[in-house]
């Protein structure tokens, strides 16, 4: 009897396990029926060792005499009932596996392959994943406000260790930075950044002291799962980030491999004054500009106060090879800074994963070698799987090798990673324009603008993409929000007049702008938009006396930087203006040959070229170069709206050729 008790138990328990969560059944109901069943079985042992079945029904096993029992009868009937119920079960589960389980694997296939949403600024496809988790930035309590730059570096640190443990999802610091340090609704804040915990944190730093507190959170219940104050000299802080990730692992039941854990607890430095400049360089380098040179010096510093900082050398070399790409300094001293720190690195920590990363940025910052930087950049991204740069910076360096495809793949996983940084969706976007998907690149943009509705350079996109599209009264609308401090925008603001052949709505602007010594990239950009402004208001004298301006100041800096193709593209561009053909067309096609292995900016280049042709009344030059440039993708590419509304194309206009170039291909 206690062995039909078991095989009719297990039984019901199968059946109950695949039935139950078909009708949604809470998983508490089969736990306690498997208790029931379990607690069920001791009196059922007992019942069967104290009774014995008779013909005349049950009687204690001690009043029944060996002739009149049936026990081996009885025993036979139940061998019989279990092998039938064995039969039943076996038949049960054939039909399970082969006819109902087929028909649950269709409806879960049919359910993932539905076409993936695109991401909203407000929520995530990742918010479920236990080991998911963002570092808010960390109060700084220093009486100084100073000293806002440690408590961002210590964030910063953390946030990079937390990052290199593979089995968790750990958001950017660019998602993360707009938040307060204790906000108010932690809900909201998980929902919007896609993770179940959030750590917060604060630092409070006087004189040689350093007190850091900590404490992680469960987002879903506001449960503190975890938290830690560290009281600390400043000669002996650097092992807390490594204490904090080491913590935040363990609660979250991230299993760590060996390589994890050396790289959780290594100090980087045990000197404080090189681990106090390398964190004021972390703050100053988010900044592309001024900044980011202030940046380098403070990394300089680190790495003279400690020689054997290997961490330092590596970002000392990412950050002047940065300097370096992004045209603020494009001297051969500033390649040579990059490659001796570059090389320390190497020599010191060759397996550290930021000396790694700063050899994929020489390649692609300094070198230009886009292939071999993606090379390294992919090996990379299996040791660091975490990291969202990387993913980000795979996608630009796809767009450059003219795989549009992939690099859309690519930005669409960083965000993922990292899904309320604006700048990440906004080269999403312009990755989109540039390969020619204006929809697309409208949608990602309207999905974006909720995080910050009047961000300037989101907006200036989208203005952008109207343009493209010849829809310049859409455009318009979101122009007149446009700040026109800001170069790239005032850029979209003039090239909005210009289309619209209005060029005095937008000259205003630039009324001091003649006036200023123009040193900087932007600032001379800022003297060609205004030349071609006057230009189309009919001032030639003006715009002729800007362009020799321009001309100068390119010329004086290519004495230093003679590589620097935003200023060899600034000078081609003011010679044009000035009537020197033979020589601005021999800029433009430096230009492009420089940059020949990148198909964003080859083809801007071309453009630039196609530009002066035109100007010169080279109609057939200019004709089959806008046919070329029609026919491929590149940043802020031409179309046929915009060749049908800039009046830069007018000398082409009575051309057939050029005329059928302005009709818009048939969908």
């Amino acid at each position: 009897m206690a062995g039909l008790y078991l095989v009719g138990a297990w039984l019901l328990i199968q059946v109950a396990s695949t039935v139950l969560p078909t009708f949604d059944v809470p998983s508490w109901a089969l736990r306690g029926l498997i208790i029931t069943l379990a607690l069920g079985f001791i009196p059922a042992l007992i019942f069967s060792w104290v009774f014995e079945l008779t013909p005349q029904g049950l009687k204690r096993d001690a009043e029944v005499t060996p002739e009149q029992s049936i026990a081996p009868q009885t025993a036979r009937r139940m061998d019989r009932m279990i092998i039938a119920v064995l039969a039943i079960a076996l038949v049960y589960f054939g039909f399970d596996k082969f006819v109902l389980a087929p028909h649950r694997e269709a409806a879960l296939v049919a359910t993932t392959a539905q076409p993936r949403p695109a991401l909203a600024p407000n929520e995530s496809l990742s918010a479920a994943n236990a080991k998911s988790i963002a570092v808010l930035p960390f109060e700084n309590l220093s009486s100084d406000k100073e000293n806002a730059y440690f408590a961002d570096g210590i964030q910063d640190e953390i946030l990079t260790r937390l990052s290199k443990v593979a089995a968790l999802k750990v958001i950017s610091r660019t998602s993360t930075q707009k938040y307060k340090s204790v906000p108010d609704n932690l809900r909201e804040v998980g929902k919007q950044l896609g993770v179940a915990n959030l750590l917060e944190g604060s630092v409070q730093k006087i004189a040689n002291a350093v007190h850091v507190n900590v404490q992680l959170i469960r987002v879903a219940t506001d449960e503190h799962l975890w938290a830690e104050s560290y009281n600390r000299k400043l000669d002996d802080v650097f092992g807390v980030e490594g204490e904090v990730a080491t913590a935040i692992a363990d609660q979250l039941n991230a299993k760590l491999t060996g390589s994890e854990k050396e790289i959780l607890t290594t100090k980087s430095t045990a000197n404080p004054q090189a681990y106090d400049d390398y964190l004021r360089g972390l703050t100053q380098a988010r900044h592309f500009s001024e900044p980011s040179l202030e940046a380098a010096a403070s990394f300089g510093k680190a790495v003279r106060e400690d020689p054997q900082f290997a961490l330092g050398w590596a970002t000392l070399s990412r950050m002047d090879a940065l300097n370096y790409f992004k045209f603020l300094d494009r001297s051969p001293s500033r390649r040579e800074a990059a490659r001796q720190a570059l090389a320390e690195a190497i020599r010191l920590q060759p397996e550290l994963l930021e000396t790694q990363m700063a050899r994929a940025y020489f390649q692609y910052w300094v070198l230009l070698d886009y292939r071999g930087a993606r090379d390294m950049l992919e090996q990379l991204r299996a040791k660091w799987p975490g990291n969202s740069e990387i993913v980000k910076v795979l996608g630009w360096i796809s767009a450059r090798l003219g795989d549009w495809q992939k690099s859309a793949d690519y930005l669409d996983q960083a965000i993922e990673l990292d899904p309320r940084d604006l700048f990440l969706r906004i080269t999403a976007a312009a990755n989109r324009l540039n390969n020619r998907d204006p929809s697309a690149a409208l949608r990602i943009a309207d999905d974006a603008l909720p995080i910050e509705p009047e961000n300037g350079p989101l907006l200036a996109l989208k203005a952008q993409i109207f343009q493209s599209l010849g829809r310049l009264d859409q455009a318009q609308t979101i122009v007149e929000r446009l700040n026109p401090d800001d170069p790239n925008q005032l850029s979209t603001i003039a090239y909005q007049a210009k289309l619209r052949r209005k060029p005095a709505s937008a000259l205003h602007y630039f009324q001091s702008t003649a006036n200023e010594s123009a040193t900087q990239p932007a600032q001379i950009a800022n003297l060609l938009t205004l030349a071609d402004l006057l230009d189309s208001a009919g001032d030639q004298p003006k715009a002729r006396a800007i362009d020799a301006q321009v001309r100068a100041a390119a010329e004086a800096a290519l004495k230093e930087q003679p590589n620097n193709q935003w200023l060899l593209l600034c000078r081609a561009t003011a010679l044009a203006g000035l009537g020197d053909r033979a020589a601005a067309l021999e800029g433009f096609d430096r230009c492009i040959a420089l940059e020949a292995e990148d198909a964003l900016e080859k083809g801007m280049m071309e453009e630039n070229k196609a530009h002066a042709l035109a100007r010169f009344g080279q109609k057939d030059e200019a004709i089959a170069l806008l046919q070329h440039l029609l026919s491929i993708s590149y940043s802020l590419p031409v179309t046929p709206a915009l060749l049908r509304l800039d009046p830069d194309w007018d000398n082409l206009r009575d051309d057939p050729r050029f005329q059928k170039l302005c009709q818009e291909p048939a969908k």
